[in-house]
């Protein structure tokens, strides 16, 4: 069993601040520093020399350096028989590496598993301004789709998409727009807390509720009801990576059992890839099948659990992820802070608060669990940690529920491009410029027969932006009209 337990021996962190973006490192140049500081922590030696696999989350900051693996491998002095990179910066990645990381351990396909991602896109846009350009790595990632129904209508990255399944859930819940934002404050300023007392979060500046929720000069609106300070901050130069190996070589290299964290089993699940093909916005079959499943097979419930993270890139998401896993209001959802204040690097984002988490269980013992969420509430992965063996923890093992989210998973309502006529608001947002002004707002709505379908509403149209927007009454559920709009777009007309 020893040979083929996998244990976390090796985290490292590094961030970069420099005061010239010429000499800042790129995040090829992140990654290599981060596993360095993670063989730094498992002891020393040849960990990374003897790697049997590196996994690396991809990155769009310096997309020249596409694919970036190799360039890894290379910094650390490795060649790994197994070198492996994801298709996209997807923030499950992490998890994702971690667990099959175990399994190639349990399989004896490796030995020693090198895991790490990193992103410098605050150091990108700096050299680009130099140069009088613009960067937008963002919107403009070669992953990104930009042409399509819902794209067209606005919904291009995560910070366009998230928001639907804020309006949606809090409607759900029959929550005000105020009990909504008092909740999502609340999460906020409990993680900038966390964050402040966190030595490698990115921000250290602790936010009271209000400051958080409320839209200002400092906190301008970003896509309805979503503030700066609510949304996930990709602008930070971060990188992190770990070291999985078996317990056996663990112990032959001298590492103190007081530094093994054990690997517990984890589940995965996706939504489909195509936003207007979910069958609600308030819910995540594929986040309830990961996290219940994941508990289910390390035979764990929440009072179990002595610490989580819960991906946190826009409120919703840990709103619904902490009401599937039974996690107490009063409680922690972060160890490093979140993507708004330790720091958002896409998809890499979950190897930062599992360096933090291996830290807290070296120090005072304990499990914990970990959730991931990337792409548009698409991409799922929960897996459990712990300062002891978990006994019911097998590998190799097959981490995909997907037939059983699949099984939770609601009718799916077809797509109506065409409509015109009467409609009624499933969810929505409005889009504001860098002046604080609403630019649109997108409606994503059902017709009579059932049928899914969009339309938008000028920045223009105050009366409607302000039906939208000013909490008076809740718009979901709402009838209107779609008429023709300019540019061939659908326009929402409120009754």
């Amino acid at each position: 069993m020893d040979e083929r337990t996998p244990v976390i021996v090796g985290v490292g962190q590094v961030e970069d601040r420099p005061d010239d973006p010429l000499t800042g490192l790129d995040s090829a140049g992140l990654m290599i520093a981060a596993l360095n500081a993670a063989e730094r922590d498992a002891g020393g030696g040849d960990w990374l020399a003897s790697a049997d696999s590196l996994a690396i989350v991809s990155q769009i900051s310096f997309p020249d350096l596409n694919p970036v693996a190799q360039h890894v491998a290379a910094g650390i002095g490795a060649a790994p028989a197994h070198l492996y990179e994801t298709a996209t910066p997807s923030g499950d990645s992490p998890m994702l590496w971690l667990n099959e990381a175990a399994n190639r351990i349990a399989r004896g396909e490796a030995l020693i598993c090198a895991i790490t991602g990193g992103e410098a896109l605050r150091t990108a846009a700096k050299r680009a301004a130099l140069q009088e350009k613009r960067h937008d790595a963002l919107r403009n990632a070669a992953h990104r789709q930009r042409l399509g129904y819902a794209q067209s209508h606005g919904l291009i990255v995560p910070t366009d998409v998230y928001p639907l399944y804020e309006n949606a859930l809090r409607a759900h819940l029959g929550q005000t727009l105020a009990e909504g934002q008092t909740e999502s404050g609340a999460l906020w300023a409990g993680m900038s807390q966390v964050a402040a007392q966190a030595p490698s979060a990115w921000l250290h500046d602790a936010k009271t509720s209000a400051e958080i929720i409320t839209p200002g000069p400092a906190n301008r609106p970003i896509a309805f009801p979503y503030t700066k300070l609510q949304v996930a901050n990709a602008s930070v130069n971060q990188g992190a990576g770990f070291i999985v190996t078996s317990l056996a070589e663990a112990r032959r290299r001298g590492v103190p059992e007081s530094h093994l964290i054990y690997v517990g089993m984890g589940a995965a699940a996706h939504e489909p890839g195509d936003i207007l093909a979910r069958a609600d916005y308030y819910s995540s079959p594929g986040m309830a099948a990961a996290i219940s499943h994941a508990l289910a097979f390390n035979r764990l419930t929440a009072d179990m659990l002595d610490h989580v993270e819960l991906y946190s890139c826009f409120p919703c998401v840990p709103k619904m992820a902490r009401r599937v896993l039974g996690w107490p209001d009063d409680r922690d959802i972060t160890v490093f802070g979140g993507l708004t204040f330790g720091g958002g690097p896409i998809g890499n984002y979950m190897s930062h608060p599992l360096a933090c988490m291996v830290e807290r269980l070296r120090s005072g013992g304990g499990t914990g669990l970990l959730f991931a969420n990337g792409g548009y509430a698409t991409h799922n992965h929960a897996i459990a940690v712990s300062s002891a063996p978990l006994p019911s923890a097998r590998f190799p093992q097959e981490f995909s529920v997907q037939e059983q989210a699949d099984a939770r998973r609601g009718p799916v309502p077809p797509v109506n491009t065409d409509h015109r006529g009467a409609a009624t608001i499933e969810t929505y947002t409005v889009f504001y410029g860098r002046d604080g002004q609403p630019e649109r707002g997108t409606i994503v709505a059902r017709t009579d027969d059932g049928a899914r379908t969009l339309a938008t509403v000028p920045g223009s149209d105050t009366e409607t932006i302000a039906f939208l927007t000013d909490g008076s009454h809740e718009p979901v559920g709402s009838a209107g009209t779609i008429i023709d709009g300019p540019a061939e777009l659908a326009r929402w007309r409120c009754d």
